[in-house]
C-alpha cells in the first residue's frame, strides 16, 4: 500500500519521498489511519517491519494540525520512551528526518551524559521528546520539563522495560501525564505482564498484530552447532574466518564476557568492538559508528542491541552465549535480514544450555537445524590455547589521571606489579648517598628493611652517639603547675566558696 492513500500531509509525504520510502508495511498500513484518528492502538510486530514510522508519522501529522503558537519552557507534547539509549537516538533521528518539513521540534535526552545537556534540550519546550525512563524522572524532579501538558504517550518496546525493571518508573510517569492523552503500546512480543499493563493505560484501544507472536524472519539461514564452553571462542574465530562475513553481530550473555570475547579477536588478527552497559556513552556511540562505517567487520554486543537498533548491513549474527528468555533470541537475529535482505544467524550451544535451546524451539514453533563441527576442530582448539589474548584496556581513557598526567593502572593486578617494580628498582639499593649505609639503633641497616618489602621511619641523625652531641644550655622555662602560661591581672569583686559558683 503507498503513503499517499493512507490520509498523511504533504509535509510528511515530502519527507518519505527524500528518503526514498513508496510503501508502507504492512504494520504502517494498519497503524496509521488508527492513530490519525485519535484512538489508542496496542500494536504488535517484529524487528524490522517499521514500528517507529508507524506511529511517528500519524502523531507528528497531528501536531502540526493542533500546534500552539509558541511553547512553554519545558512544555512536552508528545512523549516517546525507550528502553536504551541506542534506541532513543535512533527514533529521534527517525523523528528528525520525518519532521523536516513541518518544523516539527524534536529533541532526545538519556542517561550517560551530562545532566546540563539535558536541561538545555527541553528548556524551550518540545514537539517531540523522546527519552528513557530514568533520566526523563530526574529532570521532572529538577522541575526542568513537565508533562501536565502531554497529549501523545507512545512506549516503544514495552515489554523489554519490564524485563529491565523499569515498571516502577513507567507507573509514575504515567501519573504525571494527564487522563486525557493518545497513549500508544508498541512491542514485537506481547506477554501477560504488558497485556494487563496495557488494559490499565489504555482506553479501548485498536488492537493490531501483522505476525504472530515470537516468530522469526523466514529470509534468516538459522542453525545451531553443539560445542564445549570453553571452546566456543575457538569456533567463532573459525567461523569469522572461514564465512564471508560483511558485518557480525555477537552476542554475549555478559558485560565480562563481551570484553573477552574483543580480546581474543583482536589478539586472531580480527578487528572488533564491544557495546554494553559499562561502556560509556560516547564509546558505545564510536564503535556503533564505527561499525556502520565498516571500520571493524564485527560488534560483541549483549542484549543491550538486540531491540531496535538498525545496523544496515548485518550479514551474520552470532549468539555466542544462548539466552535465558526465548523471545530474545528472536531480536537478537532480527538484526539480520532486514529491509528485504538475507541472513544468517549461527547460534552454540554449550552441554549445560541445552534446555534454553529446547526452550528457544518451542516458543519459535521450529526446529534450528543442527551443524556439525568442523574438521580438525581439536587442532584448532590447540592452536587458540596458545593465543594470548590483548591486554585489558582501562575502559575509561581519562579515569585515573594523576598529577601530571600519567594514568594510573585500573587493574589491581598491574597496580600490585607496579609496587612490586617500584620496591626492586636500583636493585633494592638506597639512592640516597648518606642513607644508602645507615644502621638503625639495633645495628640492622636500612637496606635490610627494603628488602623485606617494609619501610622504616629511620633517620640516622636521630640515633647518633649522645658523647658527640653538643651540650646544650639548659633554658629557663618559667613557671611550673597548673596555673603556669595565664597573664597576671587585677583581681575585680567577691571570690565564691571553693568549689562552688561566684557570688551575684
Amino acid at each position: 500500500m503507498s503513503f499517499m492513500s493512507l490520509g498523511l500531509s504533504k509535509p510528511l509525504l515530502d519527507a518519505l519521498a527524500a528518503k526514498d520510502y513508496t510503501k508502507a508495511t504492512p504494520i504502517q498500513a494498519q497503524a496509521i489511519p488508527t492513530v490519525l484518528t485519535g484512538r489508542d492502538l496496542l500494536g504488535i510486530a517484529q524487528t524490522g517491519t517499521g514500528k517507529t514510522a508507524a506511529f511517528m508519522l500519524p502523531a507528528l501529522d497531528r501536531l502540526a494540525a493542533n500546534r500552539p503558537q509558541f511553547l512553554k519552557p519545558g512544555q512536552i507534547r508528545m512523549l516517546v520512551l525507550a528502553p536504551t539509549r541506542e534506541l532513543a537516538s535512533q527514533i529521534a533521528d527517525s523523528a528528525r528526518a520525518y519532521g523536516r518539513f513541518s518544523n516539527a521540534s524534536v529533541g532526545v535526552i538519556f542517561g550517560g551524559v551530562p545532566n546540563g545537556k539535558s536541561v538545555r534540550a527541553v528548556s524551550r519546550g518540545l514537539d517531540v521528546l523522546v527519552a528513557t525512563p530514568g533520566r526523563l524522572l530526574d529532570l521532572v524532579d529538577q522541575r526542568a520539563l513537565s508533562l501536565r501538558e502531554l497529549e501523545i504517550l507512545v512506549l516503544d518496546e514495552a515489554d523489554q522495560m519490564l524485563d529491565l525493571g523499569f515498571i516502577h518508573a513507567l507507573k509514575r510517569i504515567v501519573a504525571l501525564v494527564p487522563k486525557k492523552r493518545q497513549t500508544l503500546f508498541f512491542s514485537a512480543t506481547m506477554p501477560k505482564a504488558i497485556k494487563q499493563l496495557a488494559d490499565q493505560y489504555l482506553t479501548s484501544p485498536a488492537e493490531v498484530s501483522v505476525t504472530p507472536t515470537a516468530t522469526t524472519v523466514d529470509r534468516i539461514d538459522q542453525s545451531v552447532t553443539m560445542v564445549n564452553q570453553p571452546e566456543k571462542t575457538a569456533l567463532l574465530i573459525h567461523e569469522l574466518k572461514s564465512r564471508d562475513v560483511e558485518r557480525a553481530l555477537v552476542f554475549s550473555r555478559t558485560k565480562h564476557g563481551a570484553d573477552k570475547i574483543v580480546r581474543y579477536l583482536e589478539a586472531a588478527g580480527i578487528a572488533s568492538a564491544a557495546i554494553h552497559g559499562n561502556k560509556s556513552q560516547p564509546q558505545r556511540e564510536r564503535a556503533i559508528a564505527a561499525f556502520k562505517a565498516g571500520e571493524i567487520p564485527v560488534l560483541v554486543a549483549t542484549d543491550i542491541a538486540a531491540r531496535g537498533i538498525d545496523i544496515p548491513g548485518v550479514s551474520h549474527v552470532v549468539n555466542y552465549d544462548l539466552t535465558e528468555v526465548p523471545e530474545q533470541y528472536v531480536h537478537r537475529i532480527g538484526r539480520t535480514a532486514r529491509a528485504g535482505a538475507d541472513g544468517i544467524a549461527i547460534a552454540f550451544c554449550a552441554h549445560e544450555e541445552r534446555g534454553l535451546l529446547r526452550d528457544i524451539e518451542r516458543t519459535t514453533r521450529q526446529k534450528i537445524p543442527v551443524t556439525a563441527l568442523p574438521a580438525e576442530f581439536g587442532a584448532m582448539v590447540e592452536a587458540f590455547k596458545r593465543l594470548k589474548p590483548a591486554p585489558k584496556s582501562s575502559g575509561n581513557e581519562s579515569a585515573g589521571r594523576g598529577r601530571y598526567g600519567q594514568g594510573r593502572p585500573a587493574v589491581k593486578a598491574d597496580r600490585r606489579a607496579d609496587g612490586q617494580r617500584r620496591q626492586t628498582r636500583n636493585d633494592g639499593q638506597q639512592r640516597h648517598p648518606k642513607r644508602a649505609g645507615a644502621e638503625d639503633h639495633t645495628g640492622k641497616r636500612r637496606d635490610d628493611h627494603r628488602g623485606e618489602g617494609q619501610r622504616s621511619s629511620y633517620r640516622p641523625e636521630a640515633y647518633t652517639d649522645t658523647a658527640e652531641r653538643p651540650a646544650q644550655p639548659r633554658q629557663d622555662r618559667g613557671p611550673q603547675g597548673p596555673g603556669a602560661g595565664r597573664p597576671k591581672r587585677p583581681f575585680r569583686g567577691r571570690r565564691g566558696r571553693s568549689g562552688g559558683t561566684r557570688a551575684a
